[in-house]
């Protein structure tokens, strides 16, 4: 999920890791706001040469993500945890370097607010989507369907499932076995890089998404799965109760549940088309 957070009233595009559970951050964004540089992007590129000559763990942690820029188009832009970050902060020297680590510690602790409080997660997440022009049909779907996912999960960790790429593979056996395709795939056909397949989804494939993903919870707990292999094995079940309710459907209406179409904000060779 793409975030905009505010430091002194100046935009640092950071990133919600769902899988991960943890924030990434646009590392020219830091660069700009500490360094005040008006070109942060030769100081980041000089950093980044002595970062490498000194060894340093912080240029192996670096992910490319794209972006929104300042002009609107994304563009791949290096990103880092905050733990990354802060050790590339003490690199930088500037006044505001230790302010910045309390905003730092600020954005964790709301965040630890949300998992404590997740109705303050839910606010935040309508808000977000009301900006964003979703109806009120959909972002309650969205909402139903996080639930699900959530419980879902719960299930996963109590049986012995580590939070991660096992996360990751058994959500991508599900959403192969009802769609036909892998997430990767699904996120390819939308148009979609570092975007949340599920914040573009459409209303229908939100509600088989959500019937794949409570029946797979549902099997395992009658199953009483442990462990990767009986949940993998509980998640295609799961998933190919929903096939078979989207080849149904699909044979009565003679259209396709699973869409390409999306949210993302139109190019501007389609705004000049229309």
């Amino acid at each position: 999920m793409e975030n905009i957070k505010l430091f002194e009233e100046k935009k640092v595009r950071s990133h919600w890791d769902e899988e991960g559970q943890y924030w990434l951050f646009s590392v020219i964004d830091v660069v700009e706001i500490l360094t005040e540089s008006t070109i942060p992007k030769r100081y980041w590129a000089d950093l980044k040469k002595k970062l490498v000559k000194e060894g340093s763990e912080a240029y192996e942690k670096i992910v490319r993500l794209k972006m929104q820029a300042t002009d609107g188009k994304l563009r791949e832009t290096d990103m880092v945890d905050t733990e990354t970050l802060l050790r590339i902060i003490q690199s930088i020297p500037s006044p505001k370097a230790e302010p910045f680590k309390q905003w730092l510690a600020k954005v964790g602790y709301e965040r630890m607010q949300e998992i404590n409080d997740p109705s303050k997660s839910v606010d935040r997440a309508r808000e977000n989507w009301q900006k964003l022009g979703r109806s009120e049909k959909w972002i309650q779907q969205r909402m139903t369907g996080q639930e699900t996912r959530n419980k879902l999960t719960d299930y996963w960790l109590e049986s012995g499932v580590e939070k991660g790429e096992a996360f990751a593979m058994l959500t991508n056996i599900i959403h192969q076995e009802w769609t036909g395709l892998t997430v990767k795939k699904h996120k390819d056909i939308k148009g979609l890089k570092s975007q949340n397949l599920r914040d573009h989804m459409s209303e229908a494939e939100l509600i088989f998404t959500a019937l794949a993903e409570l029946s797979t919870r549902q099997i395992a707990e009658t199953e009483e799965a442990k462990g990767l292999k009986q949940n993998a094995i509980a998640s295609k079940k799961g998933g190919s109760v929903a096939k078979n309710a989207r080849k149904d459907l699909e044979s009565k209406t003679g259209k396709s549940v699973v869409t390409g179409e999306n949210f993302l904000p139109p190019t501007e060779e389609n705004k000049k088309l229309k």
